[in-house]
């Protein structure tokens, strides 16, 4: 009894539940001990001491004194920290994208690497934009996009041979999944200071990036157009990467960078 793939997937997700409802005590109340935390989730102290001691190895939590009191910890802020970063890009590179996608007539989106994977959080469609799917927090491999290539290209050399030993899925049938010629081309984006995606998401569809800068010479974003093959031809694209550069420039000065 109590063994089964099914009550081991409730046990999860009840450790899931009782670990966010102690990061919420703490949100509010400041600080706790255990014996208020197990009172608070209804368990046994013992219980209490072990999730708090996996939030504590995350620095999610931390105790004040040996036998202090714990409040949340300073793990915390990289979620605080991310999130509120991410928030301005989209604050200051909406408007933005409005103007660049009705300028170049085609979907500009501005996108973030978060672990393995590209997210979305801005997207403006120009007048003669063809896909109406909402892309916005839409996860995609970095591999696959103008995007993805822009972001990974810039990642440390630890997160780039993260990411490249594992298998390279094919999404589309020309897309990139040999990892010495991903190198390659990231080796090229780099030099060219932008990346295109010739039908490698999707077939028919194309798409150009260059990056956002934050405070520093990080980057912290990617800037891209993407349209129809038919329209978005190699020669526009080149002729494109100068709009988004004015953009990408624009936005990473509103973003601190000097």
């Amino acid at each position: 009894m109590g063994n089964s793939p099914h009550d081991r997937e409730a046990g999860v997700v009840q450790s899931v539940d009782r670990a966010i409802a102690i990061l919420e005590l703490l949100a509010s109340a400041g600080e706790a001990g255990i014996t208020e935390i197990a009172e608070h989730l209804g368990v046994h102290k013992s219980t209490a001491s072990r999730l708090v001691a996996t939030l504590q190895a995350r620095e999610l939590v931390e105790q004040h004194g040996e036998r202090g009191r714990f409040t949340l910890g300073i793990g915390v802020l990289r979620f605080t920290g991310a999130l509120g970063r991410q928030s301005e890009i989209v604050r200051v590179g909406t408007p933005l994208c409005e103007e660049l996608a009705d300028k170049l007539g085609e979907s500009v989106h501005i996108a973030v690497l978060d672990g393995a994977d590209v997210i979305n959080i801005c997207e403006a469609r120009g007048p003669a934009a063809v896909s109406t799917q909402n892309w916005i927090g839409q996860r995609t491999p970095p591999h696959t996009s103008s995007s993805g290539k822009v972001l990974l290209a810039a990642a440390s050399r630890a997160q780039q041979d993260e990411i490249l030993s594992k298998e390279l899925e094919a999404v589309a049938p020309r897309t990139i999944t040999d990892p010495r010629r991903l190198r390659e081309e990231l080796e090229r984006v780099r030099r060219d200071g932008y990346a295109v995606a010739i039908e490698e998401f999707e077939p028919g569809l194309h798409g150009v990036a260059v990056p956002v800068h934050g405070r520093g010479d990080a980057v912290i974003a990617a800037i891209s157009a993407s349209g129809p093959a038919y329209r978005m031809k190699r020669k526009q694209m080149r002729e494109m990467v100068a709009e988004l550069q004015v953009a990408a420039r624009e936005l990473s000065a509103r973003l601190g960078h000097r």
